[in-house]
């Protein structure tokens, strides 16, 4: 069940990929989410942001992010305007072989529970989410 929402759109800008950090850093700490977990979430929505960046062709576009705040998880959900490309699938078969965007995707995938790319509208987004004391072999810490 949904408790809260909370939206922020930042120019596609390299500065302000910091401030979208703290704030999720901030969200996560007040959720309860341990220290290494925050440090997760910060990650996977820097590569999310910085991957948006580096595809923009245009500066009057803007970056949506939506945090989604659950009992047990937390839901970010990021939303590309200028409609570039998500990548669901890696197609490199080494890290050393991965371009910049999909090496992002794969931090991000490792570092969050869920991960998903969809086209909503003409809209690409990525939506990643993070449960609350999961450890990495799908196990609840207790």
């Amino acid at each position: 069940m949904l408790k809260d929402s909370i939206k922020m759109i930042i120019p596609v800008k390299p500065e302000y990929v910091s401030v979208v950090r703290l704030t999720a850093s901030s969200i996560a700490s007040r959720m309860g989410f341990n220290i290494e977990e925050i440090d997760d979430i910060k990650v996977a929505i820097g590569e999310a942001c910085s991957n948006i960046i580096m595809d923009n062709t245009k500066e009057d576009i803007d970056i949506e992010v939506e945090f989604l705040l659950y009992k047990d998880k937390l839901t970010i959900k990021i939303d590309d305007s200028e409609k570039n490309k998500c990548d669901k699938e890696i197609n490199s078969s080494s890290i050393e072989e991965m371009k910049d965007k999909e090496l992002g995707l794969f931090i991000i995938k490792t570092l969050m529970d869920d991960v998903d790319c969809m086209n909503e509208e003409g809209i690409n987004k990525i939506i990643m989410t993070k449960e609350i004391g999961v450890v990495e072999n799908g196990y609840r810490n207790e």
